[in-house]
């Protein structure tokens, strides 16, 4: 299966190539066809009985919510300690050992590493199942290093049934309506200059639009492009909808009015969300996900945060230990049966919500107070703490458009940011107050730029970590002593 793998991968490298070889209407009927069969294995005849028993679920009573999971773990642990070979294996070896504790009981899991599920893929996957006749998923990799993932039909179009219920039924928009997306899928050349931009998915009522062309000069023309096609809601990575925003504040335009924008893959910090909601003039809403399929969460109208418990049970660890407050995310999926991720660490660090009242929604959602970004992303300073979310140094007003954090040396972080036309030394100054407030005596070194570089899959990274390996472990051991 590996090698076959590996064969479509060359495969859809070639394809791209003759893909962008293409004039604009070619790559727009090719992403049509795309879209047909994307819709016929995400929708079907069941699907708006699933998204009325998503959305009826989301009053049950933690009782019911209680007996449900309880009901889909036990399940989920059976097949995959008895029909998932890597599973299957690690508990053989286990017993041989003169280990007799018991799959039925999740905390006698170890924890699954990204690493360990990249280089065993196959071996997740149950053997009663063919994945020739599955739902491939291959995922770009915030780090660079891939994902290969199966979904049978029954979880894909549960999981699309989850999406329409609670990214689109929550905000008033639904798959019918047209909407547009800014992702990293390689619509057009990098290397084009003209326009267009993106391309048109009939099937889905989606206009694809690049992150990776969203320089000052070309995105009038996605501005253009959006009133042209009628998109009536926007998805994507926060910092390409910033973009948008800004230049549409910039320009003082006022024909552009979205129902909702809603944001993925990046956290949205609040000077970001004052910026798309003042351009688009429409809620913006939060939300996360990710192909595993382990862990999702939405935004309800409150500004809650709500965790979706059908798709998996999380978890937060602290150095493998139980975090009462924030912490690593390790999620046990409830979705996928057939390739079954148990205390899978997502590579995602979150804060846990400590208001257990209702929300004033009415859901009895579990919530969560905020997905603070990479775990990579994670800062040390030289007294051995750790922290996860530097937002509140942009909390203000400041007069900057985007900012990336990077530290580079326990003692030393670099802040790339683009000014606004009205950014004073007072603004540069501040800046660096906040971050030492927060991370002690460092240097700071103020670095304005005209635009942030991307990551290769066109997603942006507000806060990196360069220490060395050896570097980290000087950092923790402080903490330890």
């Amino acid at each position: 299966m590996v090698r076959g793998v590996f064969q479509l991968h060359k495969l859809n490298e070639l394809l791209l190539q003759l893909y962008h070889r293409l004039p604009p209407g070619g790559r727009s009927l090719l992403a049509t066809l795309r879209g047909l069969y994307l819709r016929a294995w995400r929708y079907g005849p069941e699907t708006e009985r699933l998204v009325a028993e998503a959305i009826e679920r989301e009053h049950w009573s933690a009782p019911q919510w209680n007996a449900w999971r309880q009901e889909r773990l036990s399940r989920v642990l059976h097949r995959a300690a008895t029909r998932v070979p890597y599973y299957r294996e690690q508990w053989a070896a286990r017993r041989r050992n003169g280990d007799r504790a018991s799959w039925e009981y999740l905390e006698n899991w170890p924890i699954l590493e990204k690493e360990t599920l990249r280089t065993n893929t196959a071996a997740f996957l149950a053997d009663d199942c063919r994945a020739v006749w599955m739902f491939y998923e291959h995922t770009s990799g915030t780090t660079g290093k891939p994902l290969d993932l199966w979904w049978s039909r029954t979880t894909v179009r549960e999981w699309y049934a989850l999406f329409e219920a609670r990214w689109r039924r929550w905000y008033g928009v639904s798959w019918h309506d047209h909407w547009g997306i800014l992702g990293g899928q390689l619509v057009t050349p990098v290397s084009q200059r003209r326009p267009p931009f993106w391309v048109w998915n009939r099937a889905l009522h989606q206009l694809y639009l690049s992150s990776f062309h969203l320089a000052p000069n070309l995105i009038p023309y996605y501005l253009d492009a959006l009133r042209t096609y009628r998109v009536k809601y926007l998805l994507g990575y926060t910092s390409s909808l910033v973009a948008l925003a800004d230049e549409i504040l910039c320009k003082g335009r006022t024909d552009l009015k979205m129902t909702v924008v809603v944001t993925n893959a990046e956290p949205v910090l609040d000077y970001q969300r004052r910026a798309i909601a003042e351009a688009f003039r429409c809620p913006v809403r939060e939300t996360y996900g990710m192909a595993e399929i382990v862990a999702a969460a939405s935004e309800c109208q409150h500004g809650g945060l709500h965790l979706w418990p059908e798709v998996g049970l999380v978890e937060l660890m602290e150095d493998n230990s139980p975090a009462p407050d924030h912490g690593d995310l390790v999620a046990t999926g409830l979705l996928n049966q057939d390739m079954p991720l148990i205390r899978y660490r997502v590579g995602d660090r979150a804060s846990r919500n400590s208001i257990e009242s209702l929300c004033p929604c009415g859901r009895t959602l579990p919530r969560i107070a905020a997905i603070e970004g990479r775990a990579d992303d994670v800062l040390y300073t030289a007294d051995g703490r750790k922290i996860g979310r530097l937002d509140p140094v942009f909390k203000a007003q400041l007069p900057i458009r985007q900012a990336q954090i990077i530290q580079t040396r326990l003692d030393c972080v670099r802040v790339r940011y683009v000014p606004a036309s009205d950014f004073t030394p007072t603004a540069a100054r501040s800046i660096a107050e906040r971050i030492r407030s927060r991370m002690g005596e460092v240097e700071v070194i103020l670095e304005p730029v005209d635009q942030i570089p991307r990551e290769p899959n066109g997603k942006f990274r507000a806060v990196i970590c360069s220490l060395s390996a050896q570097e980290r472990q000087i950092a923790q051991s402080v903490t330890h002593e």
